[in-house]
């Protein structure tokens, strides 16, 4: 910007009026000019000095604060994002549900083989504090281990109170033939009394054929198996890929940064594993090749954060079911849109928690029964965010507990549950 003293000069005046206009403004015609500018120049000059304390007293003041007690210490530590835990101090109302409104059936639990009475004694003795009524064993396993842990539930005190679901034995490798021996293992594993088949997560990631290349989730090899569990009415749980965040760079845009921060084995990165949506792309066609066969997704198929795209898988495979195991955390930071989809879809959710740890119960209890506002979930790692109840209707609720599988898995007393 020129000087006051080259804007006073009567060349700068002669080249402003040949330009015609300042700032959008026409000089005048009449002569005018120089008395308008004085005038102007003044009032500039008045509001840059003015301008000037204005600033001058904003610094004073920050320098002040700077040295208040309130102010960060040098020696003060510097937090990570894992040890940040702040305490809410939000004031709601707070419902605490120990126990369940209906008794539960809980169909995603694992428990070891070699169960001991005295720790299934003590098990059960947790699950009446819960009002957790049957335990779904999805790790029975197959052959002499599965009846080993059969035999002891049913010779047990309790045996109406855990039931079991049969493994495929994958650690040969798939191989031609493999298909029609694992059906055949399948048949004689419903005879010693498993009540449906588990496929764990390992299944379209790690599981290798006899050249050790990738088994997709819908090679034609296993056809025989999922076609046996029809035959045999029992219902095939699959737990397929992982979170969609497993997949995606672990970068600042990624939500689930802490928890494969922390856990760095949960990654799969593409160059060595397929992509998310190729699994799901697989599994889809596996639910669709067998429609005289019951599935049971599990972990809501990884779609509990898009429940829209959930939505149009159940209606487009009336076969398959969804479970809640380990998804709480999406559930819960989304209180409408799942209470809707759950009231909607209300015949095709069942109750799963995963994890058998009794002190966690309770969080899915609270968020499925009340309309608690930013609760705590209890694994931070999963999620950093808070929890909503969804306040489900109690017609909803009773299928979600207990009715739901009763329908979809046998060999669970009913005489355990109120009337349906």
């Amino acid at each position: 910007m020129a000087g006051l003293e080259e804007w006073s000069s009567p060349g700068a005046l002669a080249l402003a009026s040949a330009r015609g206009t300042e700032f959008g403004l026409r000089f005048d015609c009449d002569g005018t000019f120089l008395n308008n500018y004085t005038g102007g120049l003044m009032f500039r000059c008045f509001t840059i000095t003015v301008g000037t304390l204005v600033l001058v007293g904003v610094l004073i003041s920050v320098m002040v604060q700077a040295q208040r007690g309130g102010a960060r210490q040098v020696n003060e530590p510097v937090l990570t994002v894992e040890e940040y835990t702040p305490r809410s101090t939000l004031v709601v109302p707070v419902h605490d549900v120990p126990e369940a409104k209906y008794p539960v059936i809980d169909v995603h639990s694992h428990h070891r083989s070699g169960l001991s009475n005295s720790r299934w004694d003590q098990i059960v003795v947790e699950m009446d504090a819960l009002n957790l009524q049957v335990l779904v064993n999805l790790s029975g396993g197959s052959g002499g281990q599965l009846r080993r842990s059969f035999e002891a539930i049913a010779n047990s005190s309790h045996p109406k109170r855990m039931v079991f679901f049969a493994n495929v034995d994958f650690s040969g490798g798939v191989k031609p033939g493999f298909g029609s021996r694992a059906a055949t293992q399948l048949e004689q594993d419903v005879a010693t009394g498993a009540v449906g088949l588990k496929f764990f997560k390992n299944f379209g990631i790690d599981v290798r054929d006899g050249n050790g290349e990738r088994v997709p989730v819908d090679h034609v090899e296993l056809d025989p198996v999922f076609e046996m569990a029809g035959r045999l009415n029992i219902p095939v749980l699959m737990h397929v890929g992982e979170p969609q965040s497993f997949y995606d760079p672990i970068d600042a845009f990624n939500e689930r940064w802490l928890e494969l921060t922390l856990l760095p084995g949960r990654r799969l990165p593409a160059d060595r594993y397929p992509s998310f949506d190729t699994m799901m792309a697989e599994r889809d066609r596996r639910f669709a090749r067998h429609p005289n066969t019951r599935f049971i997704a599990a972990h809501m198929g990884w779609h509990a954060n898009d429940l829209g795209r959930l939505g149009q898988l159940l209606d487009r495979l009336p076969n398959v079911y969804v479970e809640t195991a380990a998804i709480l955390y999406e559930l819960g930071r989304q209180p409408w849109t799942a209470r809707d989809f759950f009231t909607r879809y209300q015949n095709r959710v069942l109750f799963g928690k995963d994890r058998y740890a009794p002190e966690e119960f309770p969080y899915y209890w609270r968020t499925f029964e009340t309309r608690d506002e930013y609760f705590d979930y209890y694994r931070r790692y999963h999620a950093f965010w808070q929890l909503y109840g969804i306040d489900l209707p109690d017609e909803v609720l009773r299928k979600l507990y207990y009715a739901n599988a009763l329908q979809v898995i046998p060999g669970i007393a009913r005489n355990q549950f109120p009337p349906t």
